[in-house]
């Protein structure tokens, strides 16, 4: 598997390079420069993508044999849920399709059902309010939109 993590962090270094240079090819918003604006998320993003990236090729997983069929239903269910998650935030909102995703992985992953509630719940305020009022970037509200 050496071989394959060190391809696969090459290839999302790449990945991490185009997409950090097309959010700087963002268009100036409308009041001119801030300095949160429309591509300092995907910029951290593709940072931190590079970052991973450049540390999966030069430390790459050790080669362990593993099983592939309970694998890909795993990643399956973690893709469909992802997909989800994207379809139920503009009629659920954020805050409730977050926290539902979140505590669905959480519980995939083996964590007891409350941890798992806890943990999404949580993570999903957290990530709200740091967009909402830190970034202030709105997120929908869905059906807590009154």
């Amino acid at each position: 598997m050496r071989i394959n993590d060190r391809v696969f962090g090459l290839l999302m270094l790449l990945l991490a390079m185009a997409y950090g240079w097309e959010a700087t090819q963002f268009p100036i918003p409308f009041g001119g420069h801030e300095s949160v604006g429309p591509e300092t998320f995907p910029i951290m993003l593709a940072i931190l993508l590079g970052i991973s990236s450049v540390y999966m090729i030069v430390r790459p997983d050790p080669d362990e044999p593993w099983a592939p069929i309970p694998m890909l239903i795993e990643l399956s269910v973690v893709a469909l849920s992802i997909m989800a998650f994207a379809w139920a935030i503009e009629p659920l909102g954020f805050l409730l399709s977050a926290a539902l995703v979140v505590s669905f992985l959480s519980w995939r992953m083996g964590s007891s059902i409350a941890k798992s509630l806890i943990t999404g719940v949580t993570s999903a305020v957290i990530i709200f309010f740091l967009f909402d009022y830190v970034l202030e970037l709105a997120l929908p509200l869905g059906l807590l939109e009154f």
